[in-house]
């Protein structure tokens, strides 16, 4: 069969800012899946174990780094699209 090809002002979809986006989205499920790494009580945080403060951190962490990934995807866009114009 014969192959359409892609118009030449076509940007690849799979960029470095979106790996770089992509792993900021999964770097919490992998530290959340790998229970093991965390499961203990010593470091305790103002009594608190560290299987509960560990959770706790990558909840502030994940908000982060999703921003970063939004940042970085909203900035590759917006350079496309003044690009194009």
């Amino acid at each position: 069969m014969a192959e359409k090809a892609a118009p030449p002002d076509r940007r690849p979809v799979v960029t470095p800012t979106r790996v770089v986006a992509g792993l900021c989205l999964v770097a919490p499920f992998i530290a959340m899946l790998w229970v093991s790494s965390y499961a203990r009580i010593e470091p305790t945080l103002i009594g608190i174990p560290f299987f509960y403060w560990y959770q706790m951190a990558w909840v502030l962490i994940s908000t982060v780094l999703t921003m970063v990934a939004y940042k970085l995807v909203q900035r590759e866009q917006r350079a496309h699209k003044g690009g194009a114009a």
